[in-house]
């Protein structure tokens, strides 16, 4: 550990420091190309508006998901209050309060959009019968003669503008809440997997003490998200494997700033650029997000072979 050699210029012109650099700059750097070819269809892919709230189980009502959906949130808010209140904002120097507050941010999000969708999901008879009946009736006035088809077009105009502000109005909620949710699978397979394979079994004695509240924060985040996807109808696929990295660089950018400026403490050993081995670490953090992604996506998989062969009525394909 370093004490104030961290914040002196010796300590960033080390030749692992530039190598560590281009290991998480290179990265950013395609997802960002990626980005640019795909664009917002590359966000949404196979998105369709009801994937966002309607469960993937034919009979349950949309609210139960909503329900899930705000009390998970309600939780995890619960649960990083006793964090923060226990350990003070400095939690939020760790990658595990990062995600974790990301998932949370999910939940709310999705709530929201669970709220607008009983709404659609609620008024959806309600339009439709409308539309037959104005159909019926507009049927029945050209038949007699009291309606001219300039009025027709324009009372089917008016409809049609009527029924589509609902689906417009969701559209870049519908793109960051996906965004969001396939950058949340990565980072909690990543955070959950690091804390009790590679941390936790060299955390031992006096300094560290494993409470409730840490083994909560470090597996509540999988669990809820885990059930989540499968309840929801959300699509996952490989392309959001560019936002977590992305969200993993971003965070060791704010790790580089604040070191740069005046910390002098590394939250995580593998961070720290004084030692040779660091591009080692660097190299393996990097590879090692597309395991934990492929993992997240994995489980996708088992959801819709396992519950489609075992529940073929009931459950519903979104992909």
């Amino acid at each position: 550990m370093e004490n104030s050699s961290s914040m002196s210029v010796e300590y960033w012109v080390r030749w692992q420091v530039l190598v560590c650099a281009l290991i998480f700059i290179l990265p950013t750097a395609i997802a960002v190309v990626f980005l640019r070819k795909r664009g917002e269809s590359g966000v949404r892919g196979t998105l369709k508006p009801a994937d966002l709230w309607d469960p993937c189980w034919r009979n349950l009502h949309p609210r139960w998901l909503l329900y899930y959906r705000a009390f998970a949130f309600v939780a995890m808010a619960f649960f990083l209050y006793q964090t923060v209140a226990a350990f003070g904002f400095f939690v939020f120097f760790f990658y595990t309060q990062w995600s974790f507050a990301l998932v949370m941010v999910y939940f709310a999000l999705a709530t929201i959009v669970s709220i607008r969708g009983c709404r659609i999901h609620g008024i959806r008879p309600t339009q439709n019968g409308e539309r037959d009946k104005f159909l019926n009736n507009n049927s029945e006035e050209i038949n007699h003669g009291t309606t001219s088809p300039s009025k027709d077009k324009e009372n089917k105009f008016e409809l049609h503008r009527n029924q589509t502000p609902i689906i417009e109005q969701l559209r870049f909620l519908d793109n960051l809440l996906l965004i969001v949710y396939q950058t949340c699978a990565g980072a909690v397979m990543l955070t959950d997997i690091v804390f009790w394979c590679l941390l936790l079994p060299f955390m031992t004695g006096d300094n560290f003490k494993l409470t409730l509240l840490i083994g909560c924060m470090h597996s509540v985040n999988a669990v809820f998200l885990i059930i989540e996807s499968a309840l929801s109808r959300m699509p996952f696929t490989w392309f959001g494997l560019i936002y977590f990295v992305m969200w993993s660089c971003a965070y060791v950018v704010f790790q580089w700033v604040l070191h740069a400026c005046c910390f002098t403490w590394w939250p995580y050993p593998f961070l720290d650029l004084s030692t040779p081995w660091a591009p080692l670490w660097y190299l393996a953090l990097a590879l090692v997000h597309i395991p934990c992604y492929g993992l997240y996506m994995l489980l996708m998989k088992a959801k819709y072979t396992a519950l489609s062969g075992m529940f073929p009525h009931a459950f519903v394909r979104s992909i």
